[in-house]
């Protein structure tokens, strides 16, 4: 409460729209298993695509080998539709879940 007669200050307000709100690191790129490409092949997208080091697409790589499928990358829809487009062009099977 303003007591005093001096003015208030000013407040620029701003729409956030709910869409964005939900969009903010609420998704996974997962990367799957097949039986033509190789642990070569997925390492170098991995680290050209998702900017992993040589580890991280490493053990990426082998998690998908094994278990089938791995969150290589977590982020906003507008964040990994891009490098799922380029994953799946490079001839590797990914989805945004």
């Amino acid at each position: 409460m303003n007591h005093s007669n001096e003015p208030l200050p000013y407040i620029e307000e701003s729409e956030v729209l709910v869409e964005d709100l939900i969009d903010i690191e609420s998704n996974d790129l997962i990367v799957y298993n097949d039986e033509f490409n190789t642990f070569d092949h997925v390492i170098k997208i991995l680290m050209k695509v998702c900017k992993h080091n040589i580890e991280q697409a490493e053990q990426c790589t082998i998690t998908i080998h094994y278990r089938g499928k791995c969150a290589v990358k977590k982020g906003s829809m507008t964040e990994l539709k891009p490098m799922c487009e380029a994953i799946l062009d490079a001839g590797i099977q990914a989805a945004i879940e």
